[in-house]
């Protein structure tokens, strides 16, 4: 997501760092550059209007007069406006209440609001050690009832049963009953995707919430969705007074104006924001840190706390003293690094929490950390014995044909994945031995990203 506007915003922002004094006429410029990469994400116009006049102002006082670099002072007053219009700060959902606390989910078809449900499950068990119920009242859509109870065991949520013969004020009855037998912490509702100008489906959305009563009503809204959904999250607030909203598919090609918009609009917190089908694949939003990786400022914060929850401690411990002891890095490592690399989302995910110089050509890091490609690489190391994967040379012709027919690959799929090792083996025996800042240094950026120094 935001991939255009922190194209143009990075460009804006660029051509103004560097230089003495602002005039007039390069923040004019400046501000022209900011409004039309804006409007072309699809930020609604009263959003942009009231952005754009903000910064003029601040860029026109003080601030930047004064600024021994009015450059990146209006750099600065871009990401501070950008925060602001994205919520200021994170806000956590409040679970200060009689459990069982109940999370309503509300949104347009398609939206996906059933695995956001199976998402925010999991995060809450995982992270939160919260005990958690999922129930449907998607009684429009009975493969949804279906899909929610798979999910739930994939994530271990309770599950209370629902039917699409249920009048859905029935089934929030027993789920409530159900969830309090249960001693679980917390209750999530999901309900039917329903338009905001339909009053019927309008009608029973606001019955089941006035009979759960929830303590969160999260609106959730597809990033790809376009204006219309900003004017859908205003009716449904009008409805039902939400909470929160939560961004889905941020990790497809969106444009990013829904993020901008919806909480501008609405003045409701932007809570969470989903990045990818797998069920872990939910991030808290950070006004603050989203404003910097929309300007190309990266987010090593995040990339940080990502690493800390999905990347197994054991694992990495266990290599670090394998390396330290002299011995190899064999393929048996190189499929736990790509298992975990995969469970973050690829190397592209990765890649754009970090600064990235302005030549960097996103499409192509979206290639180079493709999942399918890693999938393959996996299958290919899996088709070898355990020797093999111990020492890789003992791999000759028929070794490799072997290994290619139980992978279903070539065996130039092969040969790339050896060389791939032999070049990582080579940079893990840098690192073992402390050449980690004499390699970062040859990286493009030039060093470790801040806080790793």
């Amino acid at each position: 997501m935001f991939e255009n506007l922190t194209g143009r915003l990075s460009n804006a922002a660029r051509s103004l760092t560097g230089k003495g004094r602002l005039t007039d006429d390069n923040i004019k410029d400046t501000l022209r550059q900011v409004r039309l990469a804006l409007l072309e994400a699809d930020v609604a116009l009263p959003v942009v209007k009231t952005f754009i006049e903000r910064i003029r102002e601040r860029a026109l006082g003080e601030e930047v007069g004064k600024s021994l670099t009015p450059g990146q002072s209006l750099l600065k007053i871009i990401h501070a406006e950008l925060v602001r219009i994205l919520g200021s700060e994170k806000v956590p959902l409040d679970f200060r209440a009689q459990p069982p606390v109940v999370v309503m989910l509300a949104g347009l078809q398609g939206a996906g609001k059933t695995t956001t449900a199976a998402k925010l499950a999991k995060r809450l068990i995982d992270i939160e050690k919260k005990k958690v119920m999922l129930v449907s009242v998607d009684v429009h859509r009975p493969a949804a009832i279906l899909q929610l109870q798979t999910l739930a065991g994939e994530v271990g949520a309770l599950h209370a049963a629902s039917e699409a013969t249920e009048k859905p004020l029935r089934i929030v009855d027993r789920a409530l009953d159900e969830a309090r037998r249960s001693h679980a912490d917390v209750l999530i509702i999901d309900t039917a995707g329903r338009l905001h100008v339909d009053d019927d489906m309008m009608q029973e959305i606001v019955a089941v919430h006035a009979r759960a009563m929830p303590h969160e009503t999260l609106f959730v809204v597809d990033s790809m969705a376009g204006q219309d959904a900003v004017n859908a999250a205003t009716a449904f607030d009008q409805a039902l007074a939400l909470t929160g909203v939560v961004l889905t598919k941020a990790d497809g090609d969106a444009k990013g104006g829904v993020a901008l918009s919806v909480r501008e609009v609405t003045g409701k917190p932007i809570r969470f924001m989903g990045v990818g089908e797998n069920v872990d694949a939910l991030e808290t939003f950070h006004p603050d840190r989203m404003a910097s990786r929309i300007l190309g400022m990266g987010d090593v914060l995040s990339l940080v706390e990502e690493i800390e929850q999905k990347v197994s401690k054991d694992k990495s411990e266990k290599l670090a003293r394998k390396l330290k002891k002299g011995r190899g890095f064999d393929l048996s490592d190189l499929r736990d690094q790509l298992e975990q690399m995969m469970s973050m989302g690829g190397l592209a995910s990765m890649l754009e929490k970090l600064p990235m110089p302005g030549n960097v050509n996103p499409a192509a890091l979206k290639d180079a950390g493709n999942e399918l490609k890693m999938r393959r690489q996996i299958a290919i190391i899996n088709s070898m014995t355990p020797g093999e994967r111990i020492y890789p040379k003992t791999i000759n012709g028929s070794r490799k044909k072997r290994i290619a027919a139980g992978a279903g690959q070539q065996i130039q799929d092969v040969n790339r994945l050896l060389k791939q090792h032999l070049q990582m083996e080579k940079m893990m025996k840098k690192m073992s031995k402390g050449g980690m800042k004499k390699m970062m240094r040859g990286m493009p950026g030039g060093g470790l990203p801040p806080g790793f120094g």
